[in-house]
């Protein structure tokens, strides 16, 4: 009589054991699925935040090929005035050069009045 006890009281553990580790099966379904939903959530937020970057990523390097590009011409504009700055300081030394030159002239010859 205690084995047959001890056997109904044997199924009766194992039935509980059945029981519980069937809620638990559900409980740790149910929390996989939503830690499933979390994980594809943020997968999706890293991928608009990826796009996004790749997009300033994008204009960054348009800006960055402007600023060269408008160098660049800045480069280009500072030689032509240092150039044109050249010529004219070369014409200016001819010029007062000249102008010595007919002021020698000029003194040379007597005043005609």
């Amino acid at each position: 009589m205690k084995k047959m006890i001890r056997q109904i009281a044997k199924k009766d553990d194992v039935k509980k054991s059945m029981i519980e580790m069937g809620k638990l099966k559900k409980g740790s379904s149910a929390k996989m699925k939503k830690w499933e939903l979390q994980i594809k959530s943020r997968e999706r937020e890293l991928e608009s935040i990826k796009k996004y970057l790749e997009q300033k990523e994008t204009e960054l390097n348009q800006l960055r090929e402007q600023i060269r590009y408008k160098n660049q011409k800045l480069a280009w504009k500072d030689l032509e005035m240092e150039n044109y700055k050249k010529v004219a300081e070369e014409r200016i030394f001819k010029l007062e050069a000249k102008i010595k030159e007919l002021e020698a002239k000029l003194g040379r010859r007597p005043p005609t009045s």
